[in-house]
């Protein structure tokens, strides 16, 4: 069996998981928690991790009944072929959220389209490369793990 991935309606994600589990199939749709500031207060949320895709571990034969699920779109394809995610890569990411924590980052003197090769974490030695740079957030590609991670940090120079 095989890890695919599901691209959802917006804002679906975490539904189109609970109803595929209830299916009986294996699903990983990870989350992070983030705080949200109204005008009035602050808010701790549970958010999708990748918004809009959920990733989903079954027969090939099987790839149909999923779209049976209100909120399922399509399955992500990669050169014509629906994309297949390795094991390994579900476990970096599991790792990432569960065991990783980031304290404290600081990135100087680095622009769009710059490679790096990141030093330590749930990511060690895997090249990226930065999307966008922001004050407080960057987006790094990572090409070997087709997927982009956004890191928020304390202020970037």
């Amino acid at each position: 069996m095989s890890w695919y991935v599901l691209y959802t309606k917006p804002r679906t994600e975490r539904k189109v998981a609970e109803s595929l589990e209830q299916m009986g199939l294996e699903v990983y749709c990870p989350l992070i928690t983030e705080i949200r500031q109204w005008k009035d207060r602050k808010k701790k949320l549970k958010t999708p991790l990748f918004k809009s895709y959920v990733f989903i571990k079954l027969e090939e034969k099987k790839r149909n009944q999923v779209f049976d699920v209100p909120g399922v779109v399509r399955y992500l394809f990669w050169l014509g072929k629906p994309a297949i995610v390795r094991n390994e890569e579900i476990e970096v990411i599991q790792k990432w959220l569960n065991h990783e924590k980031v304290n404290e980052a600081k990135v100087e003197h680095l622009n769009e389209g710059d490679r790096i090769i990141i030093k330590n974490g749930a990511f060690k030695d895997h090249e990226a490369i930065i999307r966008e740079v922001g004050k407080r957030k960057m987006r790094l590609i990572m090409p070997k793990l087709g997927f982009t991670v956004e890191v928020k940090t304390k202020e970037l120079v």
